[in-house]
């Protein structure tokens, strides 16, 4: 059985290879670290720029599109949460100051989505107090692009190819 595992484990790891497959492995590990596991996706653009920096746009946009879908997903967990705790309980959740503060935002609060701890949970909340969709996965998707711009230019003029 470990044999079964290691050999299993190894598989996933020259799968997940960035020369290799690149922009999937950016795409999953972008999708994955959006949610509320602790992951980051920074590494995983840059070391793949680093190794080919042609692939800096599309790197930069498949991890968007990865981080946003993964704080779509965010955004209808908290939904589903809210929906449970409604059900359950029958009433309305207290509104501490911190919910009161993203309600009076709104969806522009999404904009924030991209900052490290409070971003991800900052999606659940959103789908919890119910903004507008869609709106909300905009603002998600402006913030998240122009973090990985930002870090990723950064990245590259510290460390250059």
């Amino acid at each position: 059985m470990e044999q079964f595992l290691q050999s299993a484990i190894h598989s996933l790891l020259a799968t997940m290879a960035l020369p290799q497959v690149g922009l999937a492995a950016v795409f999953i590990v972008a999708l994955v670290s959006a949610t509320l596991l602790p992951l980051g996706s920074e590494p995983a653009v840059f070391l793949l720029v680093k190794a080919d920096p042609s692939m800096f746009w599309p790197a930069v946009l498949v991890a968007t599109v990865g981080n946003t879908l993964g704080g779509a997903i965010s955004w209808w967990m908290g939904y589903a949460a809210e929906q449970a705790y409604e059900h359950a309980k029958r009433e309305q959740p207290p509104n501490p100051r911190a919910l009161r503060w993203l309600e009076q935002f709104g969806a522009k609060a999404c904009l924030l989505s991209w900052l490290p701890v409070v971003g991800d949970p900052l999606c659940a909340v959103a789908g919890w107090l119910k903004l507008p969709f869609w709106p909300c996965v905009a603002y998600m998707a402006v913030g998240k692009l122009m973090r990985y711009v930002l870090m990723t230019a950064s990245l590259l003029w510290v460390f250059p190819p």
